[in-house]
Parts: C-alpha cells; structure tokens; sequence
C-alpha cells in the first residue's frame, strides 16, 4: 500500500490539474504533494509534469504513464473494496445448501427475518437432499438432516437430534390393522426413503434389544415431503423425522406407530469447508439460525 501512495498522489494532481487541489483532496499539504510527485519522477528517471505558475500538464512520458496506471489502481481499489465488504459479518453473499423438505418448510420464515435483520447479506440458496461435496460445489455452509456425520475432511456443528416417527393414515391402519412390534411391519406396505435404488433400513431399539428391518421398494423416493403427502392418503407406513409429521399427528392426519420402540434420532447439523476460522458471514448466520430454531417448537435446540 505504501509504494502505491507515489501512484495515488501523481494521479490526483493529473486529475485536478493543480497540486494544491489535490493536496486538499487528499487531505496533505501542497509540499507534501510536491515532494511526492518529485521523488516518483527521480526514481523513474523521467519528468512527468510541466509546471508553470498557472497550471499542471503532463509530459508525453507522464501520459503514458498515468494512462497505464490509472486502470491498475482502480482495479486495486476495487479488489480492496471487494474484500473489505468480505470481511465485514454484515455484509456479503453467503451460498447455502439445504435438505428439500427442510428448505420448503423452515426457510422462508428464517430468510425473511435474516434480511431484515441484516439486508446487506445477499443469499444464494440451494436445496438438495444429497450429500453435497462442500468444497467443490462452492458452499460456504450446509444445513443437513441426516445420521450423524463420518466425513473427516469437513466442520461439522451439531445443533440438535431430530427424532424419527414411524406414521401412517387412520384409513390405511382401517384397511390393514395396526402393527405393535417391528415384526408385524409388511415391506411391502412400507415406503422406503432414499437416493439409492435400494429398500430403506429401519433399525428398532426396545429393552437395549435392537431391530432391524428393511422397508418395501413398492414406492421409493429421495423427497421426504412426497413421502409424508403419500403417507396422508393412505399410500402406506414410512419413517419420518418429526418436524415433518408433528403438525399431521396433532390434527390426527397421521398416527404415530410402534411407540414402545425408539429410533435412533438424525442430527440437525450445520457443516463447512475446512475453515481455519469461520468467516464473519457464516458466524453470522450460524448464530441467527441457531436463535430462530430455538423459537420452534418442532426443533429442542438448547437454550
């Protein structure tokens, strides 16, 4: 920055045709501008300006120059300015990637309160159930549901467990009865969740005593939203995680099945690029998401 000042100095006065106004632009005296453009002129060997008591002009090498230096100093300036604004935690683009139906469902309220809480933070928002590779795909953070993370390679926040709910339609427990244990489940009338063209597994837990079993390929998604919708018309029996179901089991769209036997909970969880330090965006909205969560009450964030 300091070699730049010579640079800076000569093209103001270019600019303003006088030393004197550029002296005041630039907040120096006349002779500080003077001594300045001076020195830059004996270090390059040439004369760059033609002084007169009237005006300032520049020599035919001071044209040339300014010419080649005036773009090169603002792009500069914008490069600084660029980071400058990237650095600050109010402001910025932040890339986020989110589950689909969590995306659906949360992030409307939560994005509409972030912009008003800071409208200098520009979002670019992507939803995908898979398991995207956060580093490639330009992501400056996740939000996932999932089991609990193996990925060594990543920063991984738990926020909280989400808890599994086994569900299906009063009409369709009418037509098929009601299951008590793991093994009155039928694969057949149970709908798998998945990107993989293979049935889900269900993993059962009573008395420290677990359960497997493997749901039906009859129906197979990657979209727990459809799953659930599929669910409410009688389609058949999934496991969910419960902010998806709560609001159908409270209105008795759905009832919850095989309560005697716990699931193992996915983790609602926040991961990054290996970040030495988070950046100031993404400490931003990290905090604010964790404070809007603990406003739900489908989501037992601590307090």
């Amino acid at each position: 920055m300091q070699d730049l000042k010579p640079v800076r100095v000569f093209l103001e006065v270019v600019a303003r045709r006088s030393f004197a106004a550029a002296a005041k632009s630039l907040r120096m005296t006349p002779a500080s501008v003077s001594r300045i453009v001076a020195k830059l002129e004996e270090d390059l060997g040439e004369q760059l300006l033609l002084r007169t008591t009237r005006q300032v002009s520049l020599t035919s090498t001071g044209a040339s120059i300014a010419a080649r230096y005036a773009p090169l100093l603002e792009a500069f300036d914008q490069v600084a300015r660029d980071l400058e604004r990237e650095m600050q935690p109010h402001r910025g683009r932040l890339a986020i990637n989110a589950p689909m139906s969590f995306g659906q469902r949360i992030l409307p309220g939560l994005i509409e309160s972030f912009r008003l809480a800071y409208p200098n933070i520009d979002l670019t928002i992507r939803l995908t159930d898979r398991l995207v590779d956060i580093v490639t795909e330009s992501c400056d953070l996740a939000i996932r549901v999932s089991a609990p993370p193996t990925d060594k390679s990543t920063i991984w926040r738990k926020l909280c467990e989400v808890p599994l709910r086994i569900v299906a339609a009063p009409s369709f427990l009418e037509r098929h009865g009601v299951p008590e244990e793991p093994g009155d489940l039928d694969p057949a009338l149970c709908l798998s969740y998945g990107e993989e063209d293979a049935p889900e597994s269900w993993r059962f837990e009573k008395d420290g005593v677990p359960r497997h079993f493997r749901a039906g390929r009859a129906i197979q998604t990657n979209n727990g939203d459809l799953l659930y919708q599929l669910v409410r018309s009688g389609a058949g029996i999934a496991m969910l995680p419960e902010f998806l179901v709560a609001e159908g089991m409270k209105t008795g769209e759905v009832v919850p099945l095989l309560g005697a036997w716990s699931l193992p909970p996915l983790w609602l969880s926040l991961f990054y690029p290996p970040y030495e330090t988070l950046p100031p965006q993404v400490a931003t909205f990290t905090d604010f998401f964790e404070a809007y969560l603990r406003d739900l009450d489908a989501f037992d964030l601590p307090r």
